[in-house]
């Protein structure tokens, strides 16, 4: 992708404003998108990843910081929607020298952006760009956060998942149900959790072997399969993609024997038509933006101190908030997702709306 395509590009995607991020001396190549602050800083996590190229990075971001800014709405959250970027391997590339460099351009945003963790990033991380910045969230408990937020964004996943079955099945308990977890890294671990205290059978999968010997050494019982071929090619009630994004293809849904599909991967749709696709095969889809917003609730929470107790509370709403989704799908002939996409833009236009009520001593737009 050339200069001018990858402006072209950001353009047609409506962000505010995408900086590209360079520091040679510690290899930094970074990107953070902003796609809006319509109800309030941006807050996304930082995705550390091998991308091929930056045109794949470029795409990528934009994409999630969109999700963010959906995620956040929909959570009730005065959060704008951003996420960042950085291009290279996180066993190989991550340096405190990097980290922190980091962390200055994102001070250089003067707010408009918070950080926090994603694929490839951890707590120690944000402290380690907490160190350039106080623009950052998910930090240790030694530092003043809460840690990290893969255990609440796996309850929020479990109350959509939930609610998903109190849709199809007219019972949110999940005993006895069939359910394939792809990916038991950060969030799926904890999924697999909450879906053995329900009662629920579970079958899992992941590329790492150590994330899968993690789990059963908790949980020994659990099934494993050795891909995720595997995994789909088995009769399921419900299948969670916990892992990186773009998880339901053509293909995918094709053969896909499950009734639910709810999981905490980001981007799950890997074209648009795949919600209808869903929809007309019988699958209810639990848009991902909806049901993994635990993590935001809580990097949200952490600003004011982190009162864990209001955080679960939120988090556990997710589960009114999807059965919402689905009764307006219903009513208005819609996939879920497009359901949700409207209840998440009308709230950034009617809140969104008031940043044009002049406040005392605020200064008029230059």
């Amino acid at each position: 992708m050339n200069e001018s395509s990858s402006v072209d590009v950001i353009f047609s995607a409506g962000h505010q404003q995408v900086v590209f991020c360079a520091d040679e001396p510690s290899g930094l190549k970074a990107i953070i998108a902003i796609h809006s602050t319509a109800l309030g800083p941006a807050l996304g996590g930082t995705r550390f990843y091998p991308y091929p190229d930056q045109a794949a990075a470029l795409t990528d971001v934009l994409r999630l910081s969109r999700a963010m800014s959906y995620k956040n709405s929909l959570a009730g959250l005065d959060l704008g929607g951003g996420k960042a970027v950085i291009i290279g391997d996180p066993s190989r590339d991550k340096t405190e020298q990097l980290l922190r460099a980091y962390g200055r351009f994102v001070e250089s945003l003067a707010g408009r952006y918070i950080t926090a963790c994603d694929v490839g990033t951890y707590t120690p991380d944000m402290d380690v760009i907490g160190r350039e910045t106080s623009y950052v969230s998910a930090r240790s408990v030694e530092h003043g956060g809460a840690g990290d937020s893969a255990g609440l964004t796996a309850v929020g996943v479990f109350q959509g998942m939930r609610a998903s079955a109190q849709h199809v099945w007219g019972t949110a308990s999940l005993i006895g149900r069939r359910v394939a977890v792809a990916g038991v890294g950060k969030v799926g671990r904890h999924l697999v959790d909450h879906l053995v205290a329900d009662g629920a059978s579970a079958v899992i999968t992941d590329l790492d072997q150590a994330a899968v010997d993690r789990v059963r050494t908790t949980h020994p019982l659990v099934d494993v399969a050795p891909d995720t071929a595997a995994l789909l090619a088995q009769d399921l009630d419900i299948y969670a993609p916990c892992a990186l994004g773009g998880a339901l293809d053509d293909p995918t849904i094709a053969t896909l024997s499950a009734r639910i599909v709810c999981g905490g991967a980001n981007n799950q749709l890997a074209h648009p038509g795949i919600g209808k696709a869903l929809a007309d095969r019988g699958i209810l889809y639990a848009p991902d933006y909806l049901v993994n917003a635990g993590g935001v609730i809580q990097c949200e929470n952490e600003v004011g101190g982190y009162p864990a107790d209001r955080a679960r509370a939120m988090t556990e709403r997710i589960f009114d908030t999807t059965l919402r989704v689905f009764a307006l799908a219903e009513a208005d002939g819609v996939p879920p997702v497009v359901a949700a996409d409207r209840l998440a833009e009308r709230r950034i236009a009617s809140v969104g709306r008031l940043t044009a009520i002049r406040l005392p001593g605020s200064r008029a737009p230059s």
